[in-house]
């Protein structure tokens, strides 16, 4: 109540106009004698504090204005996808993902995944703008597709970035529809590089770009963006530890390598042909090395060469027994492969990237080939995926 707060503080004023007038008295009662002399005053420099980065500091909001820009031209170029399914007589709607203005004729890209089993396609826009679209190509070994679609005005293509200017640490951003919720920015991080993730096929996807930038069901196909607005990857996968459906902060996007070797050739024949070798194998091991005695110990192995194939064609061989050594059972024999036309193959993931990457179908590519001790090179000819 007021009267009882007024009460509690007036002893305390009383007494600080006592004190008050106690010091007056003193001071005028003090003789005016000499100052002693007060000792010199070093100028002492303070540490140089840390920089401390407070939400307004032009870094943050240099940031947050390229994110806020970035966000309102490139948002109409990415787009949600219907997919619908026959089942029963009736047409269902069979699920959701994202995809990306891929080029100004209305060729959009997604994954592959997206666009499996689908009897008929709806494009959403960012201002809840739906048309029916049309499957152009798809591939199955990259998990990409790309449908096709009238485009409405003001919507623009992405351009594509370069994989050489892509660095561990750099800042990425994806956009898409994550469970449906369309319109959807998230940022992060490049976590790695060359990754190698599974397709849809047998077959490997390699220099994956995983990043930590969250990703949920409903992104794939999606665009992973550098802070220039370019697309970087297709958004793709995600790793959940056999526990969930949602992102556990490491995702997985198709790198842009590879949509510029596959994108183009779907559109213009609705497929594309990747070479292929004929072998299974791995990374060169210390076990291995000792239970064959090998000389180096980097490489790609081959434990299996594929009947029929190009591999088996040229006489590669692949293990002819198992080894056990120091309670490991290897399977020994195969041929090390330490270069391809030159260049350095330190691991099966060195091979495989250059037979994908640098090479096409009826192309012929050679071997530098470490059997019982001593280099040989052998040709091999290049087939089409089976």
């Amino acid at each position: 109540m007021p009267h009882n707060r007024h009460s509690a503080f007036r002893p305390l004023l009383w007494l600080g106009i006592f004190v008050t007038i106690v010091s007056l008295a003193c001071s005028a009662l003090t003789p005016n004698t000499p100052e002693a002399t007060a000792p010199p005053i070093v100028a002492v420099e303070p540490p140089s504090p840390t920089p401390v980065i407070l939400a307004s500091s032009p870094q943050i909001v240099s940031e947050e204005a390229v994110l806020v820009d970035m966000y309102a031209r490139l948002n109409p170029s990415v787009v949600n996808i219907s997919v619908y399914a026959d089942s029963g007589g009736m047409t269902v709607l069979m699920g959701q993902g994202s995809g990306f203005v891929y080029d100004t004729l209305g060729n959009i890209v997604t994954n592959a995944h997206v666009v499996e089993g689908a009897s008929q396609i709806e494009v959403t826009f960012y201002d809840g703008l739906v048309r029916k679209a049309t499957l152009v190509g798809k591939d199955l070994h990259s998990d990409l597709a790309v449908v096709r679609v009238q485009l409405p005005p003001g919507v623009n293509p992405i351009p594509l970035g370069e994989m050489s200017e892509l660095a561990v640490g750099q800042t990425v951003v994806a956009i898409g529809n994550p469970f449906g919720l369309e319109g959807t920015l998230t940022r992060g991080v490049i976590s790695a590089l060359g990754r190698t993730i599974p397709a849809l096929t047998v077959f490997s996807i390699p220099q994956a770009i995983q990043t930590d930038a969250p990703i949920n069901p409903g992104n794939s196909g999606g665009p992973l963006l550098n802070l220039q607005g370019e697309v970087i990857g297709v958004n793709a996968q995600i790793e959940t530890g056999g526990t969930t459906n949602t992102n556990l902060g490491i995702g997985f996007a198709i790198p842009v390598s590879i949509l510029q070797r596959v994108i183009p050739s779907l559109i213009e024949t609705g497929a594309y042909a990747w070479s292929w070798l004929g072998v299974r194998g791995g990374d060169v091991t210390p076990t291995l090395v000792q239970a064959m005695g090998l000389p180096v110990e980097r490489g790609a192995y081959l434990s299996n060469i594929e009947p029929g194939g190009p591999a088996n064609q040229a006489g590669l061989r692949g293990a002819t027994a198992n080894i056990t050594v120091e309670g490991r059972t290897v399977s020994a024999g195969g041929d090390i492969i330490t270069a391809i036309d030159g260049q350095p193959v330190n691991t099966f993931d060195d091979l495989l990237i250059y037979i994908t990457m640098n090479a096409s179908p009826g192309d012929e590519v050679t071997l530098t080939v470490l059997r019982d001790g001593e280099y040989q090179d052998i040709r091999v000819t290049l087939q089409a995926r089976p």
